[in-house]
C-alpha cells in the first residue's frame, strides 16, 4: 500500500524535512530486525517529542494506516517488521536522559536512550538499571520495555517489569496518558505499567519511562563449574537456586555449545558434558560466605572442575566460552532458529534431557544455553540445508509442547512477535486469549498498532 496524499500532507506538517522519510533506501533500512524477516514500510518518522507521537497516531487512525514502534531493531522475533506496511516510528532521536534522581532511586528517560548509555550515566551516582540483555550496548530502553527483555541479572534483580515505576505513552486511539508512580509503592487502580511492558507496541507507544534504580554492589566474584553431563549441571542449577544466596548470574552451556565455542574460541574454552557460569555480587565482607554457599551447592554428583576467578583477567577468561557462542553458531548456520523458552527451575533437568532426545529424533543440531537461574533456556536449532530446515520446524513445535508440558512458557525475554504467534494457543487457553484481544481493543480500537504481532 502507499500512504494517502492527505495523510502525507498531515505528516509533513508534524515531521518536517529529515524527520520524515519516504525514499526506498530509508524505508528499506527500517524494514527488518534481527529476525532476518523484512517488509518495507510506506514511511518512517523520527519524533523528538511526545506531542508528535500523539499527532501521528491520530492521523494514522483517521486513515486506518498501521503504526509500528521501533527501537534499534535488535529483537529476534520479527516484532518490528511492518508486515502490513504503514508508518514505522523510530524513537532513535528521543534519546534524552531527562532526570537522574539518586535520592528517590529513579531515572526518567526517553525510549531511544541506549541501555549501555544509561548504565554509563548512572555509574557516577553508584546505581544501575538491572535489565542487561546481551545487546545492551546498542539496544534501546524502549525496546527493552516493549519486549520485557532482560538478561543474566534477572535471576537476582528481575526483569523490566520489576524495575519500572511508570510510563508515559500514546494509545492506539491517539490519546496520550501516564500510568504508574514516582514512588516505590502504589495501589491506585489497575497496573497499566506492567501491562504495557512486554506488549510489543500493540497497545501503546511508550514516549517516556520512569525507571527504578538499584545501588551498584562494590564486589563481584565469578566461578565456572564443568560437569560430566547436562543432567548433572541442570541438577546443580536446582540446588543452587534452592539455597538462600541468590547469584546475580547463573548461566548454563551444554556440551554441543561448548564444542562449538572451543572450535571458534580455542583451548581457553573447556570441553565437558556441560558448564555453569556463576556470579555472586555484594559487599566485600559478605562475598566469601556467599561464594562458599553457592560453591557448596554447585558441588555434587557429576562435577568435574570448579574454578573461582581471582582477578579481572581470570574472570574474562572464564566467560570466554559464553562470549564465543554467538559467532560460533553463525559459522554453522546463518538460518539458526533462536528460541528462549522457560520452565520452573526444578524442571530444568527434564527440559534439557527432553531437548537432547528431540535433537536425536529429528536429526537436527541443537545448542542449548542461557539464564538457568530463571529456568530460561535459549534453544538454538542450527539447520544447514533445506531438508534440515524442514525437520527443525517440526522439531520446534515439539520443543514448545515439551515446555508447556513442564509448566513452562514460550518466551522469557525475546517475546512473541511474528515468529511465535501460531504457538500462542499452546500456552494460553481460548478465554485468556479473548481477554487479551479485549484489552487490545480497548487500547487500540481500530487495530492500527503493530498489526500481525503477538496475538494469533
Amino acid at each position: 500500500m502507499s500512504l494517502p496524499d492527505s495523510l502525507l500532507v498531515t505528516l509533513r506538517s508534524h515531521f518536517p524535512e529529515a524527520s520524515l522519510a519516504t525514499g526506498d533506501a530509508e524505508r528499506l533500512a527500517y524494514a527488518y530486525d534481527n529476525s532476518r524477516r523484512n517488509a518495507k514500510p510506506d514511511a518512517v518518522v523520527f519524533p523528538t517529542e511526545h506531542a508528535q507521537v500523539e499527532a501521528l497516531v491520530q492521523a494514522c487512525r483517521a486513515h486506518h494506516v498501521p503504526v509500528i514502534g521501533r527501537g534499534r531493531g535488535t529483537n529476534t522475533t520479527g516484532a518490528t517488521v511492518p508486515v502490513d506496511g504503514g508508518v514505522v516510528v523510530s524513537f532513535e532521536r528521543m534519546n534524552r536522559i531527562l532526570r537522574i534522581d539518586p535520592d528517590n532511586r529513579l531515572a526518567v528517560v526517553e525510549p531511544g536512550v541506549l541501555n549501555g548509555d544509561l548504565q554509563q550515566a548512572l555509574k557516577p551516582h553508584g546505581f544501575f538499571w538491572p535489565p542487561d540483555p546481551s545487546s545492551a550496548p546498542w539496544c534501546s530502553i524502549g525496546g527493552n520495555l516493549a519486549c520485557n527483555s532482560a538478561g543474566p541479572r534477572t535471576v537476582k534483580y528481575g526483569s523490566p517489569r520489576e524495575n519500572t515505576l511508570g510510563l508515559r505513552a500514546v494509545a492506539g486511539s491517539g490519546e496520550g496518558f501516564r500510568c504508574g508512580t514516582y514512588t516505590s509503592k502504589g495501589a491506585t487502580g489497575y497496573d497499566l505499567t506492567r501491562l504495557l511492558i512486554g506488549s510489543e507496541g500493540t497497545l501503546a507507544l511508550i514516549t517516556e519511562a520512569t525507571l527504578k534504580l538499584t545501588p551498584k554492589p562494590t564486589g563481584l566474584r565469578t566461578m565456572r563449574a564443568t560437569y560430566r553431563d547436562v543432567g548433572a549441571a541442570a541438577r546443580a542449577v536446582a540446588r543452587i537456586m534452592a539455597q538462600p544466596v541468590t547469584p546475580c548470574a547463573l548461566e548454563f552451556i551444554d556440551d554441543v555449545a561448548l564444542k562449538l565455542a572451543r572450535d571458534y574460541g580455542g583451548d581457553v574454552v573447556p570441553l565437558a558434558g556441560a558448564m555453569l557460569m556463576v556470579e555472586v555480587d555484594g559487599e566485600p565482607d559478605t562475598l566469601p560466605g556467599a561464594m562458599e554457599a553457592v560453591s557448596r551447592a554447585a558441588r555434587g554428583d557429576g562435577l568435574e572442575e570448579l574454578r573461582v576467578a581471582e582477578t579481572a583477567e581470570e574472570t574474562q577468561a572464564l566467560w570466554s566460552a559464553r562470549k564465543a557462542l554467538s559467532p560460533a553458531q553463525r559459522t554453522i548456520s546463518p538460518n539458526k532458529i533462536n528460541e528462549d523458552v522457560v520452565v520452573p527451575v526444578s524442571r530444568l533437568p527434564e527440559l534439557v534431557d527432553g531437548i537432547k532426545q528431540l535433537s536425536k529424533k529429528h536429526d537436527v543440531l541443537i545448542v542449548s544455553f542461557g539464564h538457568a537461574g530463571n529456568g530460561n533456556l535459549h534453544v538454538n536449532l542450527l539447520p544447514r540445508d533445506e531438508a534440515e530446515r524442514e525437520r527443525a520446524h517440526a522439531c520446534l513445535a515439539e520443543v514448545f509442547a515439551l515446555v508447556i508440558a513442564l509448566d513452562g512458557t514460550l518466551s522469557g525475554e525475546h517475546g512473541i512477535g511474528l515468529v511465535k504467534r501460531e504457538f500462542m494457543p499452546l500456552a494460553l487457553q481460548p478465554s485468556t486469549l479473548q481477554l487479551m484481544r479485549n484489552v487490545k481493543s480497548a487500547f487500540d480500537p481500530d487495530g492500527i498498532l503493530n498489526p500481525g504481532k503477538l496475538l494469533p
